[in-house]
């Protein structure tokens, strides 16, 4: 056992430089010590493997080699730092390069393993010019080998390749329509990552590219498409406006249309406002869609689940061009397509079409007759004698259920009936009530100040309950109702639940219904006060149908589930859901 003299296998401190008894480099071989990697150290060359692990094992730190009955000390190797590794191997690039320019282009360096020179003994390194000590450091990525490229390119070979063929492929399955979504583009590691794309600040109904998508449907579908009349308001522009006096079947050619005539007729009642309200109009569609349904045969090599979902578009359309859809019709509609849908095919053409209309007619019977019946029956609850009861417009619902609670239970109370121009509806339920014998007072809504003092309840009619709990009725709804809670009157809304719908909607401007604006013109003394108002360019005509009631002006919702607050609708609304499927 022997200690290095300062040996670079041992520990402690190694002084600069080559020691004065260092042996002179040896064959090219690399010394097996952790610590020294130098080639040219003989150390653990000449050494089997058993051997070098038992000198690794007893030796290591101290500086001892065990040998073949000889002791060989390593060279002095010294510590460098990293930075000095780095400048060193600056150096050595700048040399080769120095090296390269000086041979010229023709010249190449020698390749690896090639032989010595004659000169040369074999086995021997060649000293640095610069340095007597050769680091046994790996390649670096900036060298480059014999090739003629770095790994650094060659891996940016690789990466642009494997792009290359990547996008190759995208390309390809977008030919066929298999892929469903374009390949994300990869982001670099300096890219900024692009914002979440938002839908157009802009978009509206009358938008230019919206209208001629809607032109180009209904002319597929051999639908006229209805004009707008007059000049709107700006805060409603995006808003349909027609006039009774263009009726859609002027630009119909009746004998070559695919529109039934049962629908037509339907369509010209809705536009010239014969058949009012949501319950009527909705009993209405669904009779005339079981005629359709009627009169209706599957074509040779069809399917009537298909087909006849195909043949009810035209007629939707052309009734929504007569009258935008309530939203009670929306929901009649997806229910019927819903149900022609699932119809098995193994039934014959008559047995389903028999099954649809025993089907419409559940859906009449449940969702509007009995509804009304058990709506009836729980605001019996909410009546008392002596009562003094606030209505608003001609609610179908509204006006059983007060009939029902005299009629049936006696109840002896007085109503207050609430009308308003242009439509003057209440007048229509001033008859019905007066004619069952109840007690009635007929005011304007401009007058609902100076009544609401007497008054212990209102009850009003909806047109539909949305999502977030507010209340769509006939307009002049929401007014009653704020004008009510400042004087302390409950406010009860009687409303089946087909009626509710998942749509958000806190204003009446977004979304609405405008109606003839020749409506607003009052005739007195055989003279219009306001003919000809279109050819004033400062003078324009609002007639809205609908506003929104928000649901903290609303007490008590009465629907055939029982009373619910407004805030319960995505309640009721889930649970359809669950009993649909």
């Amino acid at each position: 056992r022997h200690r290095a003299p300062g040996g670079g296998c041992g520990t402690g401190p190694a002084p600069r430089g080559p020691p004065a008894s260092a042996p002179p480099l040896g064959p090219l071989s690399r010394c097996s010590r952790s610590r020294c990697g130098l080639r040219g150290c003989r150390a653990g060359a000449g050494r089997s493997a058993g051997e070098r692990g038992r000198g690794r094992g007893r030796g290591r730190g101290r500086g001892s080699v065990r040998g073949r009955g000889h002791i060989s000390v390593c060279p002095q190797v010294p510590e460098l730092s990293r930075e000095e590794k780095l400048q060193l191997r600056k150096e050595k690039k700048q040399q080769k390069k120095k090296k390269r320019s000086e041979k010229g282009p023709a010249a190449e360096p020698p390749e690896q393993g090639a032989a010595p020179e004659p000169g040369q003994p074999r086995g021997e390194l060649t000293p640095h010019p610069s340095s007597s000590l050769t680091l046994a450091d790996g390649p670096n990525d900036g060298e480059k080998p014999t090739g003629g490229k770095s790994k650094a390119e060659l891996r940016a070979e690789r990466r642009a390749k494997q792009e290359a063929e990547r996008a190759q492929k995208q390309a390809k399955k977008a030919e066929l329509g298999q892929a469903a979504t374009p390949a994300k583009p990869r982001l670099t590691p300096t890219e900024p990552p692009t914002a979440v794309k938002r839908l157009p600040e802009h978009v509206q109904v009358d938008d230019p590219a919206a209208l001629r998508k809607l032109a180009k449907k209904l002319e597929r579908q051999q639908v006229p498409l209805r004009q707008d009349y007059g000049t709107k308001v700006n805060l409603f522009s995006h808003l349909h406006q027609y006039s009774r006096k263009k009726p859609l079947t002027q630009q119909m050619s009746i004998p070559s249309t695919v529109i039934h005539p049962a629908v037509v007729r339907l369509g010209l009642q809705y536009s010239q406002g014969i058949i009012n309200g949501s319950n009527a109009r909705c009993i209405a569609l669904l009779e005339v869609f079981k005629q359709l349904i009627r009169d209706y045969s599957t074509p040779p090599n069809e399917e009537l689940s298909r087909d006849l979902v195909a043949k009810l578009k035209p007629h939707i359309s052309f009734l929504n061009q007569c009258r935008p859809l309530s939203v009670s019709m929306g929901n009649a509609i997806k229910f019927l397509k819903k149900e022609i849908s699932c119809l098995p095919d193994t039934l014959r053409e008559e047995e389903a079409k028999e099954k649809l209309q025993s089907t419409i007619d559940n859906y009449l019977r449940e969702k509007i007759v009995l509804a009304a019946e058990a709506i009836s029956k729980s605001a019996f609850e909410k009546i008392n004698d002596h009562d003094v009861i606030l209505v608003y417009g001609c609610s179908s619902l509204v006006n059983r259920t007060l009939c029902d609670a005299h009629m049936q239970k006696g109840r002896a109370f007085r109503v207050i009936v609430v009308d308003s121009r242009p439509r003057l509806e209440g007048r229509e339920t001033l008859r019905r009530l007066v004619r069952k014998g109840i007690h009635c007072t007929y005011v304007m809504i401009n007058a609902i100040s100076y009544v609401l003092p007497e008054v212990s309840k209102v009850l009003l009619g909806a047109h539909a309950l949305l999502a977030n709990g507010s209340v769509m009725s006939r307009v002049g709804t929401s007014q009653i109702a704020l004008v009510s809670k400042a004087y302390n009157v409950p406010v009860l809304v009687c409303c089946e639940t087909y009626k509710f719908c998942e749509r958000v909607q806190t204003d009446s401007f977004v979304s609405n219904e405008l109606d003839d604006p020749d409506d607003l013109i009052v005739l007195r003394k055989g003279q219009a006060q306001l003919g000809g108002w279109s050819e004033n360019k400062s003078l324009r005509l609002l007639n809205l149908v609908y506003d929104v009631t928000p649901p903290d002006l609303v007490d008590l919702v009465i629907t055939d589930l029982g009373m619910i607050p407004c805030t319960s609708v995505p309640v009721v609304l889930r649970v359809k859901n669950v009993d649909q499927q």
